[in-house]
């Protein structure tokens, strides 16, 4: 019963984890296109 919870809490905690690291590499990028765009139209 134990081992069942602890492997279900990790399996969510990987997931979870998986999930943050994509949206943190998404909000870089939507950050990243913003600057370039302003750059554009400075220059």
């Amino acid at each position: 019963m134990i081992r069942k919870l602890l492997i279900a809490t990790g399996a969510i905690a990987l997931t979870l984890g998986a999930t943050a690291c994509n949206t943190v590499k998404g909000l870089g990028q939507d950050i990243e296109s913003v600057g370039e765009a302003g750059e554009d139209a400075i220059d």
